[in-house]
């Protein structure tokens, strides 16, 4: 099957690469106008979250099966891993280590897991489908997939779905989201008397919104860089809207401060959280960093009485959620199998549609061309008979033509499964009567 990925996610690569190799929405059309241009590639999708950058790539050739050879692999993977770090400004030895790389069936296979969550840093998380759809929503957009790497895709959310409602995957609230609350409520005994900040309007802040709303946080306070979108997202939890340029007063008053944007830069320095630190008197201030690349400076962490936490330290923290999860995660495994079974049968029928109407085709060819030759026949006067029975020996000798120099050549090489083949596909049996040889064979 020509289609393959190329990858780094948290389990390889940790957050200071990820974040390098990261696609924001602003060049993501970029970036994949320029890999659809690789050689020999038609279609192409990029994975980028918090936790991955993938770039999935369909490439032209015939068939589900067989693999591609090692080689050509190969190939395909040093390809695209040059064309990554490139287009990163990196060399390709930092990412060789620490990414990954599947084709063909074990593309779609890694596909349909990490869309139904089971490849997520919180396993069974259903963030990621809804990231998934976005990026393959984009790529079809823009008209760079439509073949079998569209159709890897829409089977990955037919599975996912499944997953979701045959399983109870989602049964308990893990999320990264969930998880930064969890990790809130360890660290302060009493959230109802705390303030807190929230930095971003996307589906991780509404989350964390949510959790915090039910443990009955004093206030929420969200700041974007919109404003429409922070008072949209705050009237829900019943809090109030600011702008990022409000950041250094809105860090006086909070007490927990959770950040998830697609900035490329810092949007929290060292200097504005020692500064609030101050004034805060040296209440202790937490901050969850769940952006990639990482909203608030590495360096905040070494101030005093300000708790850094990004999201790769909060592993740990959703352990518990996560193993109530792992029994439904090996149904959910089964599900994938069946789901894999019937994406390559209807790959195999497409590629039978495909042969049969080439078939016919030539078929239909030698028809014509026979049929314009006895019409000139008879209308040189040709006995009607005599040019009927030319027309059917000739259509038959040269259907039958290159299939009889294959099998001759089949069986002088030991090759007797062409023969089996050949009588099965066309109801061949040894007792029935033959015709001459000499009829059979011209052409």
């Amino acid at each position: 099957m020509e289609l393959a990925v190329t990858g780094i996610n948290h389990s390889t690569a940790n957050i200071s690469l990820r974040e390098r190799v990261a696609f924001p929405p602003a060049i993501v059309t970029g970036a994949l106008q320029q890999a659809i241009g690789l050689p020999d590639v038609n279609e192409a999708v990029i994975v980028s979250t918090c936790n991955r950058t993938e770039v999935y790539l369909g490439f032209t050739g015939l068939g589900p099966e067989p693999d591609p050879e090692p080689e050509r692999a190969a190939g395909r993977y040093r390809l695209t891993l040059e064309w990554l770090a490139g287009f990163h400004g990196m060399s390709a030895d930092e990412l060789f280590s620490c990414s990954y790389f599947h084709e063909g069936g074990e593309a779609v296979r890694h596909l349909m897991r990490v869309a139904a969550g089971l490849d997520s840093m919180v396993l069974g998380e259903p963030q990621i489908l809804g990231q998934i759809k976005s990026s393959y929503a984009l790529s079809r957009d823009l008209k760079l997939t439509g073949g079998n790497l569209a159709r890897a895709f829409e089977a990955a959310f037919s599975v996912a779905k499944e997953v979701r409602t045959e399983t109870a995957i989602g049964a308990s609230p893990v999320s990264v989201a969930y998880a930064a609350v969890t990790l809130a409520g360890r660290i302060f005994s009493d959230l109802s008397r705390l303030q807190v900040l929230l930095v971003g309007a996307g589906r991780t802040i509404e989350l964390a919104a949510r959790h915090l709303t039910e443990k009955e946080v004093r206030g929420i306070v969200v700041a974007n860089r919109t404003l429409d979108n922070a008072l949209q997202l705050a009237g829900k939890f019943s809090g109030e809207g600011a702008l990022l340029s409000d950041l250094p007063e809105l860090l006086v008053d909070a007490d927990i401060v959770i950040s998830s944007t697609s900035s490329q830069l810092p949007l929290i320095g060292k200097g504005v959280v020692e500064r609030a630190i101050r004034r805060r008197k040296h209440r202790p201030m937490l901050l969850v960093d769940l952006a990639v690349p990482r909203d608030i400076e590495v360096e905040v962490s070494e101030i005093p009485d300000a708790y850094l936490y990004g999201i790769d330290d909060i592993g740990s923290v959703i352990e518990d959620g996560v193993n109530s999860r792992r029994e439904a995660a090996a149904q959910a495994g089964g599900l994938i199998d069946l789901g894999m079974e019937k994406f390559l049968g209807q790959l195999r029928s497409r590629n039978a549609v495909a042969t049969l109407r080439r078939l016919r085709g030539k078929a239909d060819a030698i028809r014509e061309a026979e049929l314009q030759q006895a019409r000139r026949e008879l209308e040189k006067g040709g006995d009607a008979g005599t040019v009927l029975e030319s027309l059917a020996r000739a259509i038959t000798n040269k259907l039958i033509h290159a299939p009889s120099v294959r099998m001759k050549q089949a069986s002088a090489e030991g090759r007797d499964e062409l023969l089996r083949v050949t009588q099965e596909l066309f109801e061949l049996d040894e007792h029935a009567p033959r015709a001459r040889d000499h009829d059979q064979e011209r052409g």
